[in-house]
């Protein structure tokens, strides 16, 4: 087995409540250069970009327009010069937008005078998570989206280990501590070993390697609440700690049969809200899932993912889904839905997937079912799907889906090569 210097270097990494995207990057291991990590995935593997399962309709026919975000979803230590980009071919860029993470600010981009590229301005900030969104049409004016996650190199300009949830954070009782690399790791052993994880609480947490990239760390049952926990990485008398809190308890439980979803804080239940999962065609996923992102509105597109009709037209295009929480990396959200009659919530599952809620469209009304979800959600909430027409149970690895492998197959560990 390869023998693994690890080093540490300090940094400051982000993590926005209101996208939920995970933040903190550790340097644990001295190697060089841009690669992409493992975002999780499905049973067929890790998609390219993340894949988005939603409530239907769409009546748009599938852009011509071809959108290439560069370097690409989940790119790690990208270098503050390296050409970062926007391109299109077969149309026209028609917004683009680049975010850092950790503040919200934006990036300043010149769009190319025939409407085919986009690019920053200037120079990147150093260990950054910046998120791209990319809006596109073609010569007919149909409109295609693209979107991609990348972080920017560290001070020390080396670093593979990227540790979830962010130092100072505080979070659901599902969030599982995940340790990213990106590049298959050898000698697994070694790495653990200078990786601890503990609770206030004094729940035994195990580590367990989900694949040759991503090493995650949890209690046999969820966060106690209120806990703090401390994760550890230390070598040669360099050492690397992070803090976060685990706030109150919520789960909540989706009964695809009956069309329900209840609502538990701290053990009482404080809502049931009717809903609509996935169609007979499109079941939503068995299993518990942890919410790992929140977003105001996203754009979501069937023929992005594959999703389209026999005549080619996506299942769905909805410029602006309002209060989507991602469940999965495969695309499982659960989020507001405006487009269909109040008479199927609680009444028909019609979805391609994803938990309906009922909304208004732009989201602007608080009373609205979706509206209070989102509200009284954090990352690192479990939501539980059970009775789905799908027998199939999530794979851990899809997203923070850790809680459906069985204590005992996760404490004897994962790949070993």
């Amino acid at each position: 087995m390869e023998k693994r210097l690890i080093t540490l270097f300090t940094r400051r990494t982000g993590l926005v409540a209101t996208t939920g995207v995970l933040g903190g990057v550790l340097a644990i291991t001295a190697l060089g250069g841009t690669s992409n990590a493992a975002t999780g995935g499905n049973d067929a593997g890790n998609p390219p970009t993340p894949q988005v399962r939603v409530s239907q309709p769409g009546t748009q026919e599938a852009s011509d327009a071809r959108i290439e975000i560069s370097p690409g979803q989940g790119a790690y230590n990208v270098g503050i010069n390296d050409p970062v980009g926007v391109t299109v071919s077969k149309g026209k860029l028609t917004k683009v937008t680049m975010t850092a993470v950790a503040t919200g600010a934006e990036t300043p981009g010149t769009l190319s005078a025939d409407g085919t590229s986009w690019k920053p301005n200037g120079r990147l900030e150093r260990a950054t998570k910046y998120q791209i969104t990319a809006e596109a049409d073609d010569a007919k004016g149909r409109s295609v989206t693209g979107n991609a996650t990348i972080t920017t190199v560290s001070p020390a300009n080396d670093f593979i280990g990227h540790v979830s949830p962010q130092d100072g954070s505080t979070v659901g009782v599902g969030m599982p501590v995940t340790v990213t690399f990106d590049k298959a790791v050898g000698d697994k052993a070694a790495v653990e070993s200078e990786i601890q994880v503990s609770s206030s609480s004094g729940q035994q947490v195990v580590g367990h390697w989900l694949n040759d990239h991503r090493l995650d760390f949890r209690p046999e049952k969820y966060w106690t609440s209120g806990s703090t926990v401390t994760v550890t990485l230390s070598r040669d008398g360099i050492q690397k700690t992070v803090t976060f809190k685990i706030g109150r308890s919520q789960i909540s439980t989706v009964d695809a049969k009956t069309k329900q979803m209840t609502v538990v804080r701290d053990g009482k239940t404080i809502k049931t809200i009717p809903i609509s999962s996935g169609s007979p065609e499109h079941s939503t996923y068995n299993g518990q899932m942890v919410i790992s992102e929140k977003f105001g509105h996203v754009h979501m597109n069937g023929a992005s993912v594959g999703l389209t009709e026999k005549d080619g037209k996506p299942s769905y295009d909805i410029k602006a889904v309002p209060h989507a929480m991602r469940l999965t990396d495969s695309g499982t959200f659960i989020h507001g839905n405006y487009w269909a009659a109040d008479s199927i919530f609680g009444k028909v599952n019609t979805s391609h997937g994803c938990v309906g809620l009922k909304d208004v469209r732009g989201g602007g009304d608080g009373k609205q079912p979706a509206a209070w979800f989102f509200d009284q959600s954090m990352i690192g909430d479990v939501v539980v799907v059970k009775n789905s027409e799908d027998r199939t149970t999530l794979a851990p690895d899809n997203g923070l889906s850790d809680w459906n492998m069985p204590w005992q197959q996760w404490v004897a560990g994962g790949p070993t090569t």
